[in-house]
This record gives C-alpha cells, sequence and structure tokens, in this order.
C-alpha cells in the first residue's frame, strides 16, 4: 500500500508544477487536487512544509535520474548532456519552474550540497579527478543556464553554453 502522505505530495507536484504555487491559498490548491487544506496540514504541517516537500521531491527525483543516467555511461560529459537533455526539455520545464518557484518561497537552503556528494561519488565510479568547487559550479551553471530557458525559452541557445562550459570543463 502506497504511503498516502507521497500520494498527495505527488497529486500536489502535478497540480502545482501545471498552474503554479506562488498565488494560491492551501484551500484553493486542496480543491485543485480534491483534498481539503485540513489534509495538507495533516500531512505537510503548513504551507511552508508543504513546499520544502515540493523542493525535496523534485530534487530527489532528478538525483535519481543522475543515477540511472550515470549506469548508462562512462564519459562524464555524456552524462551531463544526457541530464541536460532531460531537464531542459519541454515536458519538464513546468517542473523547473516549479522548483524556482519553491527556492523562491523557501530560499533554497541545503539544495546544492546533494549534488555535489552524489556528483563526487558519480565521478569517483567513472574514475574522473574533481573536487567539490568545479561540482558546485557546475551545478550552478546547470541552474542558471535552466533560468535562461524558462526566461527565454531558448533551450538551444542554453544548450549551447552549457557545450561550451563542458568545453572549458574538459580543457
Amino acid at each position: 500500500m502506497e504511503d498516502p502522505r507521497a500520494l498527495l505530495l505527488a497529486r500536489i507536484v502535478e497540480e502545482a508544477a501545471a498552474s503554479g504555487l506562488a498565488d494560491r491559498s492551501l484551500r484553493q490548491l486542496a480543491t485543485a487536487i480534491g483534498s481539503s487544506h485540513r489534509m495538507l496540514i495533516y500531512h505537510f504541517g503548513s504551507r511552508a512544509g508543504m513546499v520544502s516537500a515540493i523542493v525535496e521531491a523534485t530534487e530527489s527525483a532528478q538525483r535519481d535520474l543522475l543515477l540511472q543516467l550515470a549506469d548508462e555511461v562512462e564519459d562524464p560529459t555524456d552524462l551531463v548532456r544526457l541530464l541536460w537533455q532531460t531537464v531542459s526539455s519541454a515536458e519538464m520545464l513546468p517542473f523547473v519552474r516549479l522548483f524556482f518557484e519553491c527556492v523562491a518561497i523557501t530560499g533554497g537552503e541545503g539544495l546544492t550540497e546533494p549534488w555535489v556528494e552524489l556528483s563526487s561519488d558519480i565521478a569517483n565510479r567513472l574514475g574522473v579527478d574533481t573536487n567539490d568547487d568545479e561540482l558546485r559550479l557546475g551545478v550552478a551553471a546547470t541552474r542558471g543556464l535552466l533560468i535562461e530557458v524558462l526566461a527565454t525559452g531558448d533551450a538551444e541557445a542554453a544548450t549551447r553554453s552549457l557545450e561550451r562550459l563542458l568545453e572549458m570543463w574538459s580543457a
């Protein structure tokens, strides 16, 4: 049997990705997913708790994706390209937008370190010598390019910039 909180969170994430979160009350969001604001409060404690759960769920799914993709490649630049191709796709952009909306609401504390740790583990598996500063720069650059895609709709230009970053990284 699936966890009721997890099921509710999945519905919230889908709805918030489709229609946004910032201007909506818990009551409005609960109505949109066929629940009640009391259930949201029961499972998440508050609006801030719900937003934190959304960020945690979306980030966890993206890190799981990175792990899956890492099993498919031997070259770290191919891994970055595969991840970028997925996260910058039209299908993912509503979730990317939701992620940044939630970061704006919560302040985004603690979101980079899990990526740095996971990337370090994957780099070690791939036999790549790197350090946390380089990995943090990669996370920040990728997030910045995702903001660019959201702001301009031009994924091609952002992809060219990512390719340039990979060239510089490999040099």
